[in-house]
């Protein structure tokens, strides 16, 4: 076999021999659609829910939502190339535990080399740095999920999106490998790094996730990410956002239809409310979720914050009201900036979140839209701390000029009293 052009029959068939039949869609662990209504009192109840996976461990494996394989384009597995186990296993030193990137539902990202021009394994600092990431056989992520991944990731190519290199198909093992990402996940860098991330690498973060998003609702065949949120965000040296992680995709409607009825799976926090309660999926559920990461971006807080007081524990809860007065909005700004931040920027970043994140799915921009709003956002220079010290020159230069005329005042003041007009030495005719 051309190790080349992956086997995608062989694909297909383990789809239909591995999974397990499919679970049933009244499941009592599935989450209830008690409400069609999507109100405020709704919207509270659901902000309030836990941070858990929207989809039960023990229900991914048994995906009902997608019966068969994504639809292929059959050139796509050609570009892709297929590893043996045990290539992998060597380009990652035996899977030793210092050589893990991350751990997700999906299972271990593990870091690796292989040869630029095929897929023996190289030595560590050679060839090409690849993240590989192994199925767990208990995951999250069934077979299902990993078969989506490679279909939509070896159709889709986008400078937004995480490039992937191959996979593995043997036995019970499954992996991918993916083009390294250098500076990890956006979640790694607003959560867990004490240097802040600086606002302008915040909004080339938030622009470049927003083209992916962009690509993927706007081809001939749209795609719904359905899982967007700051872990699967992931950065190269430059900060260039790619989206990553696409188990979870789905196939948006076409034609006369307006949404895709499916399982509802994500992560609380994230998950557009009104997807949660009716398994409607649209684009503009994907809209919800980039909102609510703009907001991450711009407040340092994450979705979901049990560590928080009562109050402040959901993000867009907490939020909504800042958003909606222009006099509190930069109270929202991450502390960590201190006043390193576009004033201009800020009141735009703002408005859009508060936009992505409306109760009504249909009055939410679209992904092009938003794109549009955020590029002129990388130009500007207003930072607030240069109009801080621009107030405080105003200022000082009105307090010395207060103080000058109060001092021109006494000298004008002592000169009269000293006047011979002043003495009663010269008396009026």
């Amino acid at each position: 076999m051309d190790n080349k052009c992956g086997c995608w029959a062989l694909l297909k068939r383990s789809v239909i021999g591995s999974c397990k039949p499919s679970a049933s869609r009244d499941s009592a662990k599935t989450i209830p659609r008690t409400s069609l209504v999507y109100d405020a009192a709704t919207e509270t109840r659901y902000l309030n829910a836990s941070n858990r996976e929207l989809c039960p461990p023990n229900e991914a494996q048994l995906s009902s939502d997608n019966p068969d394989t994504p639809p292929t384009d059959n050139k796509s597995p050609c570009q892709l190339l297929q590893f043996t186990f045990q290539e992998l296993k060597s380009a990652t030193g035996n899977f030793r535990p210092d050589s893990i990137l991350g751990e997700g539902g999906f299972g271990y990202v593990f870091k690796g080399w292989i040869e630029e021009n095929g897929t023996a394994p190289a030595k560590p600092g050679s060839g090409i740095t690849v993240a590989v990431k192994s199925l767990k056989p208990d995951g999250l992520q069934g077979h299902r999920e990993w078969v989506a991944e490679v279909d939509f990731l070896g159709q889709l190519h986008h400078s937004n999106l995480v490039k992937l290199i191959g996979y593995c198909i043997e036995d019970d093992q499954r992996l991918l490998v993916y083009e390294f990402m250098t500076r990890g996940s956006l979640e790694n860098h607003l959560f867990r790094r004490t240097i802040p991330l600086p606002w302008c690498s915040r909004i080339k973060i938030a622009l470049g996730a927003a083209k992916g998003l962009a690509f993927l609702h706007g081809g001939p065949k749209p795609v719904i990410y359905r899982d967007f949120k700051t872990s699967n965000i992931l950065l190269d040296s430059e900060y260039n956002a790619k989206l990553s992680d696409f188990g979870l995709a789905k196939a948006g409607p076409q034609g006369d239809k307006t949404h895709v009825s499916t399982r509802v799976v994500g992560t609380y926090g994230y998950a557009a409310p009104e997807y949660v309660m009716t398994g409607h999926l649209t684009s503009k559920s994907d809209v919800y979720s980039f909102g609510v990461v703009l907001l991450e971006i711009l407040t340092g807080r994450r979705s979901m914050d049990k560590k928080r007081p009562t109050g402040e524990q959901n993000l867009v809860a907490w939020a909504r009201p800042y958003l909606a007065d222009k006099r509190k909005l930069y109270q929202l700004v991450d502390p960590r900036l201190e006043l390193n931040f576009s004033l201009k920027g800020v009141q735009k970043v703002s408005q859009l979140a508060y936009n992505c994140l409306s109760r009504d799915p249909k009055s939410r921009p679209t992904m092009d839209e938003v794109v549009k709003v955020l590029t002129p956002l990388q130009d500007l220079n207003d930072l607030a701390i240069l109009s801080y010290h621009s107030r405080l020159s105003q200022q000082a230069r009105r307090k010395k000029k207060s103080e000058g005329t109060q001092q021109h005042t006494n000298a004008s003041s002592k000169s009269i009293r000293n006047s011979p007009l002043n003495t009663g030495k010269q008396r009026c005719r």
